[in-house]
């Protein structure tokens, strides 16, 4: 906390002392900070200050993790294997299809450093030009891994089934104003309701 109260000085004053100083210098720098803990549960802790927590925070830019970020694991990941069989002086032309979605679908808990690292030793322990699930070493992972088709069609209905059934929620089964939110009339919703086989309960005209 004391240090926290030096640095708020500084950033309000823009000027510093040097150890055994007696002046004060201006200084013209621009400062940027970066964290992994929520700052705001840190104040309400007492652990940082929060007058220095809206001097700092001007302008913010979140980024998510990786889990949320849909298609960035596998452009990260082939980024990362050029650069590793480069260094490793090995011709890794990609993955193949089954790694490709192992990487798409794993949640990814360590973020791009575990992404880089499982990366690296697939590149390393890759017999042939492609790596696969085994070289990732992400076949015995605990965590249930959600489904993330491929194909065109099945991405489709799976869009369009979830964008159904939370217009549905949205709108407490009302047919009409389900239609309506999706923009479609009430007989293309029904048909949509036998095409992808959605039972509703307690519907409402």
């Amino acid at each position: 906390m004391a240090l926290q109260a030096k640095l708020l000085r500084f950033l309000q004053e823009r000027t510093i002392e040097r150890i055994g100083g007696r002046s004060e210098i201006p200084v013209d720098i621009r400062i940027v900070c970066a964290t992994h803990q929520n700052l705001q549960q840190l104040i309400e802790e007492g652990k940082f200050r929060e007058d220095l927590y809206y001097r700092l925070s001007e302008m913010t830019i979140s980024i998510p993790p990786l889990r949320e970020r849909d298609g960035d694991a596998i452009v990260i990941a082939t980024a990362l294997a050029k650069r590793f069989s480069e260094q490793q002086h090995k011709k890794i032309k990609g993955f193949t299809k089954e790694a490709a979605q192992k990487i798409e679908n794993y949640q990814w808990p360590g973020n791009i450093r575990e992404l880089e690292n499982k990366v690296k030793r697939a590149v390393i322990m890759a017999d042939g030009v492609h790596i696969n699930t085994e070289d990732l070493e992400l076949l015995n992972t605990t965590e249930e891994e959600p489904s993330i088709p491929l194909n065109l069609k099945e991405v489709r209905e799976s869009a369009e089934t979830s964008a159904i059934k939370r217009a549905l929620s949205y709108s407490n089964n009302n047919i009409s104003k389900a239609a309506k939110l999706l923009g479609v009339t009430r007989p293309t919703l029904y048909t949509l309701f036998n095409k992808y086989n959605i039972q509703i309960n307690n519907i409402e005209n």
